[in-house]
């Protein structure tokens, strides 16, 4: 309760700190007054409105009128604060309307079939084109003359401009982890849908509906000017506009009234709107299908897998289509991880492994294509298991552990919350009970003060508090492997101790196998029992981390190793580094992709891709001239550019 009282006081400050800004002092003044002369002017001046004088009858701006009267003698000015309430009621349904509307347009693509969301998406897009009040005047002959036509006309006429904002926030945030994990966890679209994407573009919404029903009153100001809106005996400030125009070179003061009422109160809107935006801001964070044919690269030599594997991966590709082609940016990976084994991937950044992580987790979203001689997880074949099949497997027995885990948690919601929707969707357990559960894997994983954190929301977590929660979330099911994509990156040597240790307790205590993915290669060497080097998107060496360094035989695996910095590095010699750059996906060499780089290099390896060959002891290296000098070939070059 203490978390909530202080983040409510954060929030009240931030507001009261806006409205004592100029444009905030004058959106709130001006707020206020129009709430109140919609409440209390009916009230008030409701009957004094209404009363005709046949001796007063088009007079001007007097004591008694100080706006004048209109042809059947009542007064102009009480008429105009009793409108108030119609004009601005009207703006406000019309707006809710259009946003609901616009809100149910701009979702539909999402669960409807490809098809249907492309057409739905094309007329979109045709009607945005149009000009606001050309649709508003379409859509008032359609729905006909009067306070209902006018309503709906200006409705529609905002909804498609709502459509298309839906549409592009919830592409960007359809892209991020949490939502791809809950994909996988088994949420149906509307579920997706409802609480993973609208509740995190709701700020931009609520922000460009505020400024909206500015529009919108302007809009029904000039519908009803026109004939079209408001009809006799009822009145808005449209009509009370064009009936002071009538008479306006006889007393042009009577049109004066109902047009600083449209300005003040159009102004209203559109300033509270701006401090809106200023308090909460617009969170805009900005998939195409393909088919064909991906290149197939000359197979690795695997082992036969053993009974107690859990994962199986052979001859994994991962391609994306580009002009002319693919990209192959995961080009032939073969590898097995068995029951409470713990296997590290290292790499240089773009070598493939974290693609290699998502697409063993079934997280590669179209365009890209996925194809294995073999992808199997706990004995189930993962490319041919139907969704079901799926959603039940790997959502209680594969955890992933995101890199990030600030963009993987949805932060609308609360930890505990996202921790408990595993347990309600795939254990059948009920809200509480899966809210226990939650707190009790959240203080598994050493979080501090559990239940009282299971109701905070993620940005109130550390960065290691995060990945500790992260964790506990796989652990909401029984896992039998963890797929850890590079989890301590971006947090200090002690947290990322610490979560290295809460791993290592996680793996003895559930009996969970891990593949940890990094690109530090020390922290790998002290955490896992073997390692694959993956370069240019391919496994260039197999080895068990127990012998290292002695045990690497891979040139690269060797230059990795030779600028690992340890106590024991000489701080007066330069840092040694390796030579070049990786290649890009797309332009990956003939032979062996490290030969630019490599100086064993020989014409065979600019010709011939070498393949991940068997040296016993569970050890596999694809190098033509594995050397065991290659660390101080490599490293005395380095220092040379170095010193250079």
């Amino acid at each position: 309760m203490r978390a909530r009282r202080g983040s409510g006081k954060k929030r009240g400050s931030v507001w009261t700190t806006a409205v004592r800004t100029p444009v905030g002092a004058c959106s709130a003044v001006l707020l206020v007054l129009v709430i109140a002369l919609s409440v209390l002017a009916p009230l008030f001046w409701g009957d004094g409105a209404a009363v005709v004088d046949t001796d007063a009858i088009g007079q001007g701006a007097s004591a008694a009128h100080p706006f004048g009267t209109d042809s059947l003698g009542r007064d102009i000015f009480l008429r105009t604060l009793v409108a108030t309430r119609l004009s601005v009621g009207l703006a406000v349904l019309a707006t809710v309307i259009g946003v609901g509307a616009g809100v149910l347009l701009g979702s539909l693509p999402a669960v409807l079939p490809r098809w249907a969301g492309r057409l739905l998406t094309a007329a979109i897009n045709i009607a945005v084109a149009f000009p606001g009040l050309l649709l508003a005047l379409f859509f008032a002959v359609i729905f006909g003359v009067g306070t209902h036509g006018a309503v709906l006309a200006i409705a529609f006429a905002m909804a498609p401009a709502f459509a298309r904002l839906v549409q592009t926030l919830s592409a960007s945030v359809a892209g991020r982890d949490f939502v791809a994990a809950a994909r996988v966890s088994g949420v149906g679209r509307i579920r997706l849908l409802a609480r993973h994407v609208l509740p995190n573009i709701g700020e931009p919404l609520v922000v460009n509906a505020t400024i909206g029903a500015g529009s919108s009153l302007l809009a029904f100001a000039g519908l009803s000017f026109l004939g079209i809106g408001v009809q006799a005996p009822d009145y808005d400030w449209g009509r009370l506009l064009r009936e002071g125009l009538d008479g306006i070179y006889v007393t042009p003061v009577a049109a004066i009234a109902p047009g600083v009422a449209v300005v003040l109160a159009g102004l209203a809107f559109n300033l509270v709107g701006e401090t809106v935006a200023a308090v909460v801001g617009v969170r805009s964070r900005a998939a195409r299908s393909a088919s064909g044919p991906v290149p197939v690269p000359r197979p690795a030599v695997v082992e036969a897998p053993s009974d107690d594997a859990v994962l199986v991966v052979e001859n994994l590709q991962v391609a994306f289509p580009r002009a002319g082609g693919w990209t192959v940016p995961v080009r032939g990976v073969s590898f097995t991880v068995r029951a409470g084994e713990a296997i590290g991937v290292v790499g240089e950044s773009g070598s493939g492994k974290s693609l290699t992580a998502l697409a063993v987790s079934r997280l590669i979203e179209l365009p890209g294509v996925v194809t294995a001689d073999r992808l199997e997880f706990a004995g189930t074949s993962l490319l041919s298991a139907s969704d079901r099949e799926l959603r039940g497997l790997l959502g209680t027995s594969l955890a992933m552990v995101f890199q990030d885990p600030m963009t993987s948690f949805n932060p609308a919601r609360r930890v505990g919350g996202q921790l408990a929707e595993v347990s309600e969707q795939h254990h059948g357990l009920s809200r509480r009970a899966a809210f226990d559960r939650a707190v009790d894997r959240l203080a598994a994983v050493r979080v501090p003060a559990a239940r009282r954190r299971a109701r905070q929301y993620p940005h109130e977590f550390s960065g290691g508090m995060r990945q500790r929660a992260m964790i506990g979330m796989g652990l909401m099911g029984s896992p039998k492997l963890i797929v850890a994509d590079e989890p301590t990156t971006a947090l200090d040597v002690t947290v990322q101790r610490q979560v290295l240790r809460l791993l290592a307790r996680t793996r003895d205590a559930e009996g969970a196998a891990i593949l940890l993915i990094s690109h530090d290669i020390a922290v790998v060497s002290q955490t896992c029992e073997r390692m694959l080097v993956m370069y240019a998107g391919r496994v260039v060496e197999d080895l068990p981390t127990a012998d290292l360094p002695g045990a690497a035989r891979h040139p690269y695996t060797r230059a990795l190793l030779a600028t690992t910095v340890d106590l024991g590095t000489d701080r007066d010699e330069p840092l040694a580094v390796i030579p070049g750059r990786p290649p890009e996906p797309d332009q990956v060499p003939v032979g062996c992709a490290f030969a630019a780089r490599c100086p064993l290099a020989t014409e065979r390896c600019l010709t011939e891709d070498p393949v991940l060959e068997r040296a016993g002891d569970g050890h596999g290296v694809a190098c033509w001239h594995p050397h065991e000098t290659a660390v101080s070939v490599l490293s005395g070059q380095s220092r040379k550019e170095g010193a250079a």
